[in-house]
């Protein structure tokens, strides 16, 4: 490290944001994520001993992951070295193991790299690193918002112990706020400012487990607020809902947030709680979610939970799912709305779910040798000189419409699919077939 980087250093130190001023310097001083890091767990042990192995930290943004990788490099004999994905290459990963290599062969100590963002880096080059935290050349940290069971490569995630950071509670939130405006040396304590009970809960609050969100709002609150009369800096709610303005939401797209999310609308229309439903469907829309995959999910909830306990049920959702494409959004927030809601309260069957599965089984598994001929096509030619259709009773020729005949092949006889339950219309059709069949 030459001079220029001493100072740049420096210069971060007092020029950087708030939460990056915050972070910890020892494990004793981070805030939450006790069931990691709380005295006697695992990580905890690890970090005190320095007896670390590779390592996975997954979580939501703001739970601290790149907060105990910092800790782990105050802590450490070992030479800590830090790369970012998003701006990191292959040639950056083959220096820090030349490095590492030269540190052992000199018998300087071991290195531990930390990369952030490590699923952005691509299947190569996380196959880069592989052979290097197998031999022991380097011990990996790599922090990350996916889930690393999909993200990161299975070989890196079997040789790593991954560790889950949950989002921080509002309690542990409202200690960092107070920390930022209380600390002198790394805060915003020489700016003589203090907050209202009311905005502390606020914050914590909308925040929704990010520190780093509550920090953002604090600082830009104290640098933007004037002081009273007495020079003191007040944070009010009205300041603290200026200065964060939207609840933060954990939500990517393509992260298990997402996938998290979607499960819990639908169980929650399954299950026939709509304020669970129009909960999780607000969070979706919220969020940016795609209207039209929202509404996928209603039509295809109304046919596999509902069906034919109350067959209206997929009429709503698709006129749902067209509306969508009609009108857009913000409107098609009602639509949504009415769609779920009705799917919610409608009666559940999964009848017909089970039925088509089961039949799906059959198909696969067992051979059929011919479908009966009396019910095969007669009228292409020379169907009827192979006895297609003789002998096929027309069930409208017949009382209640209706003949007893075998209408599946000879393998399945007796077989049943659909078993209509007692819920909404299909007891309806439960009572009417069990009519036919006297």
């Amino acid at each position: 490290m030459d001079l220029f980087d001493i100072m740049r250093e420096k210069t971060l130190e007092i020029e950087s944001p708030l939460a990056a001023r915050l972070r910890p310097t020892s494990i004793e001083e981070v805030v939450g994520q006790e069931h990691i890091i709380g005295k006697g767990k695992l990580l905890y042990r690890a970090i005190k001993a320095d007896k670390l192995g590779s390592l996975i930290f997954y979580g939501p943004p703001g739970t601290g992951k790149t907060t105990l990788a910092k800790v782990i490099a105050n802590t450490t004999k070992s030479e800590f070295v830090q790369l970012n994905a998003t701006i990191s290459g292959k040639k950056d990963i083959q220096k820090v193991i030349e490095e590492a290599k030269s540190r052992l062969g000199m018998t300087l100590g071991k290195t531990i790299l930390f990369i952030d963002e490590i699923h952005r880096f691509n299947k190569a080059q996380q196959d880069a690193l592989l052979p290097y935290v197998e031999d022991g050349t380097i011990t990996l940290i790599g922090a990350t918002t996916e889930n690393p069971y999909f993200e990161v490569n299975n070989a890196l995630v079997s040789r790593s112990r991954v560790f889950q950071l949950k989002p921080l509670s509002s309690e542990d939130i409202k200690k960092l706020i107070l920390r930022a405006i209380e600390d002198k040396e790394k805060g915003m304590g020489n700016f003589n400012a203090t907050i209202d009970k009311e905005a502390l809960a606020f914050l914590a609050d909308m925040a929704n487990g990010d520190a780093r969100a509550a920090l953002n709002a604090v600082e830009l609150g104290v640098l933007t607020t004037e002081p009273d009369e007495e020079g003191v800096i007040r944070l009010t709610l009205d300041v603290a809902s200026e200065c964060i303005q939207k609840r933060v939401i954990n939500y990517d797209k393509n992260g298990d947030n997402h996938y998290d999310t979607v499960s819990a609308f639908i169980k929650s229309m399954r299950g026939s709680d709509p304020n669970a439903t129009v909960y999780y469907l607000a969070r979706m829309i919220y969020a940016g979610e795609d209207p039209k995959f929202i509404a996928r999910r209603i039509v295809i909830c109304a046919a596999e939970d509902v069906g034919n306990a109350d067959p209206k049920a997929i009429e709503v959702a698709m006129a749902a799912a067209s509306a969508i494409d009609f009108i857009g959004m913000p409107e098609g927030r009602i639509i949504l709305s009415q769609a779920a809601t009705y799917v919610a309260c409608a009666p559940k069957s999964n009848a017909a779910y089970l039925a088509i599965d089961d039949a799906l089984e059959d198909v696969k598994n067992i051979q059929i040798n011919t479908i009966p001929t009396y019910l095969k096509d007669s009228h292409y030619r020379g169907a009827k000189d192979l006895g297609n259709g003789t002998g096929y009773k027309y069930a409208h020729d017949y009382d209640n419409h209706y003949v007893e005949q075998q209408y599946l092949p000879d393998e399945l006889v007796n077989k049943k699919y659909y078993v209509p339950t007692e819920q909404g219309y299909e007891k309806t059709i439960r009572e009417y077939l069990r009519e036919l069949m006297k």
